[in-house]
């Protein structure tokens, strides 16, 4: 019978190897974006999403979602981010209660500058350390987990 109350040996290494490869490589790729583009990994997440999103425009409750961010959390950032005119809000038409984030030309113009860096980064610290097997092992992983908890917080 499994122990309810204590990881076994093969669970706790998967699970302090996803803690700890989660937080050196976060940490190494926003230590690379930083000093090649002065642009934080948090700054370039709510670029690059908006870089895909018609018309450079995404809502509140929708960048926030695809971020896996509160709105909160979302609103302050968005405020540092106008500070230095990568991004402006703007009310969402005929919904006076619900904004929307824009990225500027000048957010374009730095995300654009920042995408080979932050690439060559990801492979580094990643994509180039694993072969193609674990690549899609790990991209298989992560879709059951992420499938796992969007459904979780549906249900709740």
């Amino acid at each position: 019978m499994t122990d309810l109350t204590r990881l076994d040996d093969l669970e706790r290494h998967a699970w302090l190897g996803f803690l700890r490869t989660r937080d050196l490589i976060a940490a190494a790729v926003g230590r690379d974006s930083t000093r090649e583009s002065n642009l934080t990994y948090v700054e370039y997440s709510v670029l690059a999403q908006l870089a895909e999103a018609p018309d450079h425009r995404l809502g509140f409750a929708t960048l926030a979602a695809g971020l896996e961010w509160s709105q909160s959390r979302l609103s302050h950032q968005v405020t540092r981010m106008q500070r230095r005119g990568l991004v402006v809000r703007e009310p969402i038409p005929g919904d006076a209660r619900r904004t929307a984030a824009l990225l500027t030309p000048r957010g374009a113009e730095v995300l654009a500058g920042a995408v080979p860096a932050h690439v060559q980064s990801v492979r580094r610290h990643m994509i180039d350390v694993l072969d193609r097997k674990q690549l899609a092992a790990l991209a298989d992983i992560y879709d059951t987990l992420l499938a796992h908890h969007r459904n979780s917080a549906d249900e709740s």
